[in-house]
């Protein structure tokens, strides 16, 4: 991802003999599915031991059995191959599970752990604030012969859900609250997807996380901010315990306008079916943007526009919609499609004769090649191609005016055919038999070229347009009273059936993007495309706004 602060720290590791070896990891906890902020970390982490030729784990933080489920455990594999890294290997926390009981045990031994019998809302209450120290627990001074006794029956299964928990004992008073005795077990007796109910008490995140770290001997463990304050626990558990400091280094998150980027929200809007599912193609989860045709080559190219820094900021959804552009536009075939069909005949062009067309495949990538099309005297084009009384600079198809049917002819319309409502349901033109392919004998210039399907090979295929789920720029920026999700934009799928496409799209394999040429980029469904029965999803549109922003501050500057 370039050159940015912890690149820096690496580097200075290494070159000061710090470490042999750079090793990283990606712990995503398996309650959910990744969306683009993990994207960001997995090419972090993934990027940063590739460049320096280290490895990196995927290692899942398994530590709250009610909320994890092995179907997320298989999405995130799924997400990390896709986009184009492959971990060193792979771990859980629970893993770990009786490595952190015994050095829990030996942190009670050394009087730095006491099981405490309050609530977890007494917990909070004794805590103090920011401005106000904590109170020390009644239980805090308990033996360490009967600490371990309870701490060794709390893990026998004999006490219920909630009645107790193993705390750190570091210091009430600290100004972090995080060293306010922080919990490092709580009892819960609920199964555990990978060690069943072999465990009725289940390590917090922040006593299994950097313990896992030291295991793996992690030399440098990469978080959010949000992770900042928790930092002096998480190095004072290494020192107190004598392991492997593995080193914490944090980064600002991730915020992208139009959407929200917090699993919590992600999931109600699944929960609340909002949104068809974690892969949704709206959604910013990986998996949504796999659906929706997003190439993890422009992910990658996005993670490494917007850098690593300290400083929290928002960035354009145009930017990340600019790096999709310019891969697809490298790589994509183009195909033609009509998406609102108005039939044109040719009214000068024998019955049941067929020409064969070159179009070309892919203008930026000359080894594409051309593909044969069809042309005959019926058919389709875009309603929005027709207007029975355009206005000035419309360059367009209407009655008398010209345009180039793309990679064919030179057609006028010549008449208009209209249904019982009024609505134009035909346009009638002659062609120009010496325009083929480009270019006019005459020399008279021909201002528009529209696409077209021929009638007779046109497969029906249904075509869903996407836009962001929330029109406004910051989606969670809403008045007092309101609730976030209804901001939802209701025209963020508008569904389009009996469109009409090339022959070639209807036997495209699912996942497979190309641009439908003036209209934008379209992937075939992964799950509902099917022989005989295309569904493309619009993945974006040609229209750069990203670029043309770009270019006016280049002229500006």
């Amino acid at each position: 991802m370039g050159s940015h602060f912890i690149a820096d720290i690496v580097e200075a590791d290494l070159a000061s003999g710090k470490h042999a070896e750079i090793r990283t990891r990606f712990p995503p906890e398996p309650n959910g599915y990744l969306h683009l902020g993990h994207a960001k970390s997995i090419c972090l982490n993934f990027g940063l031991a590739a460049a320096h030729g280290g490895t990196t784990n995927l290692r899942f933080d398994d530590t709250n059995p009610t909320t994890e489920e092995e179907a997320y455990v298989r999405a995130i594999e799924r997400d990390v191959r896709w986009l184009g890294f492959e971990w060193n290997a792979l771990y859980y926390a629970s893993d770990y599970f009786e490595q952190l009981y015994e050095w829990a045990g030996r942190l009670i031994e050394k009087g730095k752990a006491y099981v405490c019998d309050l609530t977890a809302e007494q917990v909070r209450q004794y805590r103090g604030t920011l401005t106000e120290p904590g109170r020390e627990s009644p239980h805090r001074g308990r033996s360490v012969e009967e600490n371990l006794d309870l701490f060794h029956r709390m893990r026998a299964g004999e006490f219920p859900d909630g009645s107790r928990t193993l705390r750190a004992k570091i210091d009430m008073a600290s100004g972090n609250l995080n060293l306010r005795d922080p919990v490092m077990y709580r009892i819960l007796h609920a199964p555990h997807h990978r060690t069943g109910e072999s465990w009725p008490i289940y390590p917090t995140y922040d006593w299994a996380h950097g313990q896992s770290d030291s295991i793996e001997r992690i030399t440098h463990s990469v978080c959010t901010l949000e992770f900042e304050d928790h930092r002096p626990l998480y190095e004072w558990f290494i020192a107190e315990l004598g392991i492997f400091p593995s080193r914490q280094i944090e980064f600002a998150r991730l915020n992208v306008t139009h959407t929200v980027l917090s699993k919590r929200k992600l999931l109600r809007l699944v929960g609340e079916k909002a949104v068809s599912g974690w892969d949704d193609p709206r959604m910013p989860t990986i998996a949504g943007l796999r659906r929706r045709g997003y190439p993890p080559a422009a992910i990658r190219d996005f993670c490494d526009r917007i850098g690593i820094t300290k400083q929290e900021s928002v960035v354009e959804l145009g930017l990340l919609e600019h790096c999709v552009r310019e891969e697809l536009n490298r790589v994509a075939l183009r195909r033609m499609a009509v998406l609102r069909p108005l039939r044109l005949v040719l009214v000068d062009w024998p019955e049941g004769h067929f020409e064969e067309l070159a179009a070309v495949d892919n203008p930026e990538d000359p080894a594409a090649g051309t593909r044969p099309v069809r042309f005959g005297r019926e058919l389709w084009i875009d309603r929005d191609d027709f207007l029975e009384d355009p206005p000035k600079k419309y360059f367009r198809l209407a009655p008398g005016r010209e345009v180039r049917l793309r990679w064919g002819y030179v057609v006028r319309c010549v008449e208009v055919i209209k249904d019982a409502a009024g609505e134009v349901v035909e346009v009638r033109c002659t062609h120009d038999p010496a325009t083929r392919g480009g270019g006019t004998p005459d020399g008279r210039r021909i201002q528009g070229t529209i696409h077209w399907v021929a009638a007779a090979d046109a497969a029906d295929a249904e075509v869903r347009l996407y836009a962001p789920l929330f029109p406004d720029t910051d989606p969670e920026a809403v008045p007092e009273g309101t609730d976030w999700i209804e901001r939802l934009d209701p025209q963020s799928l508008v569904t389009l059936a009996g469109c009409k496409v090339e022959p070639a799209l209807a036997a495209a394999a699912p996942g497979e993007r190309v641009q439908f040429e003036r209209v934008g980029y379209f992937v075939a469904d992964e799950r509902d495309h099917l022989p005989g029965r295309p569904v493309f999803n619009r993945i974006v549109t040609l229209r750069d706004t990203w670029a043309k922003v770009q270019q006016q501050a280049a002229g500006k500057g």
